[in-house]
This record gives structure tokens, sequence and C-alpha cells, in this order.
């Protein structure tokens, strides 16, 4: 066989065996994905699409370089400590239309410096610490979820950046007071405290405690002088009961004893 054939046919074998081996490596890579989770490239940003996925977790092998996160439209219950630790370059994430009920502190932990827009929207929220979002920086959407109206609410909202337009969507489902169910959060809490109605709460039962303390420390020390009087006042009885000479020696006994 002539050496240009030769060398023809080597160049089209490393030719195959290199597109076998991308071709594999790709396999590989699109096995390890999730069902339903692909990556692609937004606007020049890293994406990972996981929308409508059927997930009840957040998955672990998604791409540390991902830029924008789809959790969206899932069955994602709680979202645990550390979940996006490992996504030093993420800047959006959307957990919004989910069953998230509960969001553990720590668990966006990684993510303060950079997320510069975080979607909860939609899911079933009731009542979240404060410390679950503390240092983080980015714009939060926290609209139609089921909250409670109370002070752990108004500390939250105090210490989120809330996405622009969806302040109005934080509606009271519940709340101590039945006039403030149906309303706007921020609007609620434009008439009310809900910490400050707390602190007197906590001060009135505080006072009451030790009002009841201060009684029962009362009523000891009135009953144990009592019953030392009727103590003495019984001995006195039975000395005068006694003979003269030994009644005084008694008394005076007890006298000094009192005294």
């Amino acid at each position: 066989m002539p050496a240009a054939e030769r060398v023809l046919l080597c160049s089209v074998a490393m030719w195959l065996l290199l597109q076998s081996l991308l071709l594999a490596s790709c396999l590989r890579s699109a096995a390890a994905f999730p069902k339903g989770c692909y990556p692609s490239e937004e606007e020049g940003l890293k994406t990972f699409r996981c929308s409508n996925a059927r997930l009840t977790e957040v998955p672990r092998d998604i791409p540390n370089d991902t830029n924008k996160l789809y959790l969206d439209s899932n069955r994602i219950p709680f979202l645990p400590r550390d979940a996006f630790r490992d996504l030093p370059f993420l800047l959006e994430l959307d957990l919004s239309h989910n069953t998230i009920a509960s969001v553990e502190s720590g668990a966006f932990r990684g993510l303060a410096e950079h997320l510069r827009s975080l979607d909860l929207s939609s899911n079933r929220l009731v009542s979240v610490s404060k410390d679950a979002f503390s240092n983080l920086k980015a714009k939060v959407n926290l609209s139609d979820n089921p909250w409670r109206c109370d002070c752990r609410l108004q500390e939250l909202i105090r210490t989120v950046d809330l996405a622009a337009g969806s302040s109005g969507g934080i509606v009271c489902d519940s709340s101590a007071q039945e006039e403030h169910v149906g309303k706007a959060f921020l609007q609620v809490i434009a008439d009310t405290d809900f910490c400050n109605v707390y602190k007197k709460t906590t001060d009135i039962a505080m006072l009451v405690t030790m009002f009841g303390w201060f009684a029962m420390v009362i009523s000891y020390l009135v009953y144990y002088v009592r019953q030392n009087q009727e103590d003495a006042r019984r001995h006195l009885e039975y000395l005068k009961s006694l003979p003269s000479k030994q009644r005084r020696s008694e008394e005076s006994s007890t006298i000094s004893t009192v005294v």
C-alpha cells in the first residue's frame, strides 16, 4: 500500500477515534445530569435548566461554572443547609413554583457575594428565619406564599432586598389579628409593629411572673412569722402552768430566745 494511502487511512482512523471519544464524553456528561435537566448558554452566561423535571430535591450534579440555574416548577419541599455551596459563579437562581415550605439557615451559604437574583415565589413558605438570608445581596422575590404575618416575617422583610414589583404579592394568609388576613404585608406594617406588640406581651408576662414570685415570698414570710408567734404563745401558756420558780426561769429563757 502506497505511503500516501497509509497516511490517509491513519488520519481517518484518528479522526474517527477522536469523534468517538468526544461522543462518549458527551454521553457521559449527559448521563450525569438528572433527567429533564440540560446545560445551555444564554446571552453569554452558562445556564442549567431543570424546569418541570419532577425534581424532589436540589440536584447535586450541577456544573460548578453555572451562572443561571432554573429549578422552577418542580416538587422540591425544602432547601437544606449548603444546598448551593458548589456554585461559586451563580448569578441567578429560580426556585419558583415548587412546594418549598422550609429554608434551613445556611441554605444559600456561598452565594452572598455574587448572587443577584433569587426567585422563591409561588411556594409554601409560611415562616422563615431572617438568618436563612444572612448577608445575601440578591433581589429576592417572596410573593405568592401563604405567609403568617408576625414579627418573624417583619424581621425577614427588613433583612432582604425585595425584587422590584414583588412586595405587593407578600400577603397575609394568617395572622393573630383576623383583620390582617388577605392584606398586603407592607400595608399592614404601615400601621402595626408586630415586633413591638410581641415585646410588650413579653414584658407583661415577665412582670406577671415576677409579681407571682414576689407574692409567694411575702406569703412564706408572713406564714413563717405567724408560725413562730403561735409556737411562742403556746410555750408561754405552757410555762404559766408550771410552778412559779421553774416558770420564772423558763420565761426568762423563752424571752431571751424570742428576742
